[in-house]
């Protein structure tokens, strides 16, 4: 990340008040200088900020932050001020040191954040045997909600399941798209992603194309691309993540191939450094400030605040943050236990227009998501930021919000007991 990309963020530091009035959630403890002289609430956030994920740490940063300097402005939670204590997620190993950090040194009382599956995956051990809440805010992997589930461990970035199935059957239904060819990051995240929409597609009686696994970091798609051209799919489908989203796109460009690209995720970052005009297809997004008029006021703040719209990242977190201090303010309790067991059905309208909460038995977010369409730069009014149209928000708002998520009978989650 550039110099930029750091900018206004401390390792460690006490969040001084913004100013910034909070969501109307009601619990915020109560204000004056004797009720906040307490010791304060510590969060650890871990997000990568080197590597091919940095493009989304800042804005995971910076949406923890809002919703840390929105607690404090409005009084602090059980009259405590809430510190933000950051590190960096390089791998799983190093990811692990600094959970442990976390935990035994600074002695936080919560910990959300990363990217990477795999060191989601690693944390999230972790924190099962420490009993300390994880929330993951951008790791996407079935396995975190599934067969590696643990009873401290809630999501609120949607997982793989949620975005192939937002995705894959508009895809199908809606344009006719059969065959796919597919192109996937070779590490655990896009595995499990080409695993979804693998059977997705056979469900659908669909037709594989061809499948390339890619090396994380990789900066040159021409063999790939060209293997694509000779087998003619109905669509690209890519599971990519990070830079490689990014240097995809543009090349993909670049080529002219007419393939209509879609995708089982996408970040709005890596979409915006691949520039306007270069994103040309169909993808799920989490989050998108053009989605209703509380998004766009919210994503307002944010650019007012930190000098840049906010993506979906930065919703993650600081989602994610709000459910942690929310979650403490309802039970009154600091201990680990507690505040998971608050988490469980936990209700929240963050900037959706819809009641969101966590399901019992993955802890997963139950939450709508949305098909966007890349703009041409003649479509665009912002050649910077304006890069995606929201075609449609699935589920409806006549369906359930479990319509999308991984369904009971493929659940194999065996929670540890409080």
């Amino acid at each position: 990340m550039g110099k930029e990309g750091k900018k206004g963020i401390s390792r460690r530091s006490f969040i001084k008040g913004a100013g910034v009035a909070a969501l109307t959630l009601g619990f915020f403890g109560p204000r004056g200088r004797e009720s906040l002289a307490a010791e304060p609430i510590k969060i650890g956030q871990i997000t990568p900020t080197t590597g091919f994920l940095a493009p989304t740490g800042w804005w995971a940063n910076h949406g923890a932050l809002l919703a840390v300097e929105e607690a404090n402005a409005a009084g602090g939670v059980l009259g405590r001020k809430i510190e933000l204590i950051m590190e960096d997620e390089v791998n799983p190993g190093v990811a692990v040191q600094k959970a442990r950090k976390l935990i035994e040194k600074d002695k936080v009382h919560a910990i959300q954040g990363t990217v990477s599956s795999a060191c989601a995956l690693a944390i999230g051990d972790v924190v099962q045997r420490a009993k300390v809440v994880f929330v993951n805010t951008g790791s996407n992997s079935d396995e975190i909600r599934n067969n590696r589930c643990h009873r401290y461990v809630f999501s609120t970035e949607g997982c793989n399941t949620q975005y192939v199935s937002t995705i894959g059957n508009w895809l199908i239904k809606n344009k006719k798209f059969n065959r796919w060819y597919f192109i996937t990051s070779d590490y655990a995240f896009g595995h499990d992603l080409l695993r979804v929409s693998r059977n997705l597609l056979q469900k659908n009686n669909g037709m594989e194309l061809g499948s390339e696994l890619v090396p994380t970091g990789s900066t040159d798609f021409s063999s790939y691309l060209l293997k694509i051209k000779n087998a003619k799919p109905d669509t690209v489908f890519h599971n990519l993540a990070g830079t490689d989203q990014t240097n995809f796109y543009k090349q993909y460009k670049e080529f002219g191939l007419p393939f209509p690209v879609a995708g089982g995720v996408c970040d709005t970052a890596p979409a915006w450094q691949a520039g306007v005009g270069n994103v040309l297809g169909m993808f799920p997004l989490v989050w998108y400030h053009t989605i209703n008029k509380e998004s766009a006021a919210w994503a307002e703040k944010f650019l007012k605040l930190y000098g840049k719209l906010p993506e979906n990242q930065a919703w993650c977190d600081y989602v994610g943050a709000k459910c942690i201090l929310g979650a403490i303010a309802k039970t009154g309790s600091l201990e680990g236990a507690k505040i998971g067991q608050a988490l469980v059905g936990f209700k929240i309208d963050c900037l959706k227009g819809r009641e969101l909460y966590f399901r019992e038995w993955d802890n997963q977010l139950m939450q709508p998501m949305y098909i966007v369409r890349g703009k041409t730069r003649e479509e665009s009014s912002d050649k910077e930021t304006d890069i995606f149209e929201v075609v449609e928000e699935i589920p409806r708002k006549n369906e359930p919000l479990t319509a999308i998520a991984i369904p009971d009978s493929e659940n194999v989650c065996k929670k540890e007991p409080w």
